[in-house]
């Protein structure tokens, strides 16, 4: 079985491509490598680069005729879709319409897309369900949800299979200092370098940390599982900013303490994503408790880049 990942390049992608591999399917990456980077692909994997939004992309379609296409390529910093509406949309929007319409055009039997806890916005601390309210409060968390919309009308029209994974702050090895999870990151590469990292807000605010590898086995056992459903991927556990600090201190044997700074327009105080569906419907469950992921995200910033140049 063929399986188009776009973004197989990056963070996340890069892990699922390597799962793919060692599960037997064959991978294509396809990746404008604006983010992604050409050494994250696994050997002897193709890959194909060009971009999902520009018309190109059809004849990859054409020629390859992919089984199955895990879309993963987006514009996933909230604070640039805050700064930037349009280019936002037009790359986590467009270009997953146009996605779509090559899967319905060229008879692909399944698409699974990645979504965001952002989509939820503003809730208490508990719990969040996936029955839970859409009220998104950045323009990255309205796009995701957009796609989702696109996702299922075209399925309904079409009769497209898919399955939407709305993950809540991915972090390991790999990752930029940018985007959702990109906090844990930012706090390693900085402690590493010497650097002092910031905390925006009173940092009481709390995420729902969830480990590359545990998502990209959410991505695995979605192209057999779980069609036309809607499912959390996230630990259903909660870390406040200041409690991830502390722990990244300890493991870094760091002095430093970091500089606060005011909160920042689209950040939400709470997010927690009850992973019940996930559980029950695709057979998933996270291996790995935040210790766990720290210290192997840690062994690869210490193992695999020179501290001093830890840059994206």
């Amino acid at each position: 079985m063929k399986v188009l990942v776009t973004g197989g390049a990056g963070f996340i992608g890069s892990h699922v491509v390597e799962l793919l591999i060692k599960s037997g399917y064959e991978a294509l990456v396809v990746d404008n490598f604006r983010s992604g980077k050409r050494e994250f692909i696994p050997p002897n994997v193709r890959f194909i680069d060009v971009d999902i939004t520009s018309p190109q992309i059809e004849a990859v379609f054409s020629r390859e005729k992919p089984d199955v296409v895990i879309h993963l390529a987006a514009q996933v910093d909230v604070a640039y879709s805050i700064q930037n509406p349009v280019e936002d949309a037009n790359q986590n929007i467009l270009g997953t319409i146009r996605l779509l319409a090559c899967c319905h055009k060229y008879n692909v039997k399944k698409f699974i897309f990645s979504s965001s806890c952002a989509v939820y916005g503003e809730k208490n601390d508990c719990s969040i369900k996936e029955t839970f309210s859409i009220q998104p409060q950045s323009f990255y968390g309205i796009s995701k949800y957009t796609s989702e919309m696109y996702i299922q009308t075209f399925s309904r029209l079409f009769h497209l299979p898919y399955t939407i994974l709305r993950y809540a702050n991915v972090y390991g090895p790999r990752q930029s200092s940018k985007g959702e999870g990109g906090v844990i990151s930012i706090f390693f590469k900085k402690m590493l370098n010497g650097e002092v990292p910031y905390i925006y807000g009173d940092g009481e605010q709390t995420r729902d940390f969830v480990y590359v590898k545990d998502v990209a086995n959410a991505n695995l056992l979605s192209i057999e599982r779980g069609t036309n459903g809607i499912f959390n991927i996230g630990t259903n556990s909660k870390t406040s900013i200041n409690e991830l600090f502390q722990i990244i201190k300890s493991f870094t044997s760091s002095n430093i303490s970091p500089i606060p700074l005011s909160e920042r327009d689209g950040d939400i105080r709470h997010s927690r994503l009850d992973n019940s569906n996930a559980l029950n419907l695709l057979s998933w469950n996270p291996v790995y408790d935040l210790q766990t992921g720290l210290n192997e995200t840690l062994k690869y910033y210490k193992e695999s880049v020179n501290p001093g140049s830890l840059k994206d």
